[in-house]
């Protein structure tokens, strides 16, 4: 194999463990999924410790979120791309390892009380949490096009359709794609 793919990339043991610890305490904070954290994974990796670069990170998602499989991929190419297979493997098994040993644990914890008083409050409490971690998510992906009035406009007419009509979220991202290919926008 390449030195690239499986080389350290000038990490050291230090690098390895601080970026498997932080992506280890952000599967704690994914509520919604692991996408909701990518504020702070590019708070990380771009701002504080300069692995990638803003479009670096950015091309990191949108490759992730347009290939076919879990959502939850765009973590392994971001650490791919700070260091090969063992960066893929340091950021997967830090998100995976915690939220899977919670979510086992709070399962056969919540099934026993479903209908608790406790129970209940806690799943309604989750909605907005949630929601403004996607929101945040959103803003950080939408923020280089944001100069753009194109694509303010882009974004309310998607609002507009999703709320009024039935249709389903694919023709909105559908019509992004052909805006962003005949570059209209961005």
């Amino acid at each position: 194999m390449s030195a690239w793919l499986l080389g350290t990339h000038g990490l050291t043991l230090a690098d390895w463990m601080q970026l498997f610890g932080h992506f280890l305490m952000l599967s704690l904070l994914a509520i919604g999924g692991a996408i909701t954290t990518a504020p702070d994974m590019q708070r990380f990796v771009v701002g504080e410790r300069g692995w990638l670069g803003d479009a670096q990170f950015g091309d990191c998602v949108a490759l992730a979120q347009a290939a076919p499989g879990p959502n939850v991929l765009f973590v392994a190419v971001i650490g791919f791309n700070v260091g090969g297979l063992l960066g893929a493997l340091a950021t997967m098994v830090g998100t995976l390892l915690p939220s899977t040993v919670l979510t086992l644990q709070a399962t056969r914890w919540g099934e026993s009380r479903r209908d608790g008083r406790a129970v209940r409050a806690f799943t309604s409490g989750m909605a907005p949490l949630t929601l403004g971690l996607l929101a945040a998510t959103a803003w950080l992906l939408f923020e280089p096009a944001a100069a753009h009035p194109a694509s303010w406009a882009l974004v309310a007419i998607t609002l507009l359709v999703m709320l009024r009509t039935r249709l389903g979220p694919l023709v909105p991202i559908a019509i992004g794609a052909v805006v962003g290919a005949l570059g209209w926008v961005g």
